[in-house]
């Protein structure tokens, strides 16, 4: 039996929804496992990362990953629930997520967990979905000692340069040495409104700036 058009457009959109999300899940799987290789074909040759320590080209978000890699940097991610719209061969994708990274502040081992999203501008070239920028959202985080006994006091005036949705990752990550990006979008604000804005345009035909 011959399928319809209909049929047809269907199964295509959730093949589409498919790869889109399959390709997110191998960006986390293969950056964590430090498979460079493998997780630079995640994304297309004009690719971006947004992240609060490092804002550059895919090629130079892998290479500031391996080089943190190879320092001892410790930064993990979960994925939660996903949702993607898509335009013929564009497709913004969010996806729950959160960053676990763990180093000494002021001398003591903590956990920094930060809880967000993935807000993914994608596009499908020659038949291919590809990552062509990615700017995380960050909605909330928190810093714990690994040691519960362990006493902590932060600089209240350094927590509190940072917007509250990363503020306590990025006092780690200062520590240790990167310079955060200090307006990221958080849940709510002019920041992650005119995230979404752009969103649009590019499912519309517009530029992922």
């Amino acid at each position: 039996m011959t399928a319809s058009i209909d049929e047809l457009s269907v199964n295509a959109a959730d093949r589409d929804r498919a790869e889109v999300r399959q390709l997110v899940e191998n960006w986390v799987v293969w950056r964590d496992a430090g498979d460079w290789d493998r997780f630079r074909t995640v994304w297309h040759d004009d690719g971006r990362m947004m992240a609060t320590w490092c804002q550059a080209s895919a090629d130079g978000f892998i290479e500031a990953s391996r080089a943190g890699w190879d320092k001892g940097v410790s930064i993990l991610h979960f994925l939660g629930g996903h949702a993607s719209d898509i335009v013929g061969d564009r497709a913004i994708a969010q996806t729950k997520m959160t960053i676990s990274q763990r180093a000494l502040v002021h001398g003591v081992a903590v956990d920094v967990v930060c809880t967000g999203r993935f807000y993914d501008f994608l596009e499908k070239r020659e038949g291919q979905w590809g990552m062509v920028l990615r700017q995380p959202i960050y909605e909330k985080d928190r810093m714990d000692p690994i040691d519960p006994a362990a006493r902590l006091e932060l600089d209240r005036n350094l927590l509190e340069r940072f917007p509250e949705g990363y503020r306590h990752l990025a006092y780690l990550q200062t520590g240790i040495g990167y310079e955060v990006k200090g307006d990221m979008p958080g849940l709510k604000g002019p920041e992650v409104q005119a995230l979404y804005a752009r969103g649009k345009a590019w499912l519309s035909g517009g530029s992922p700036d």
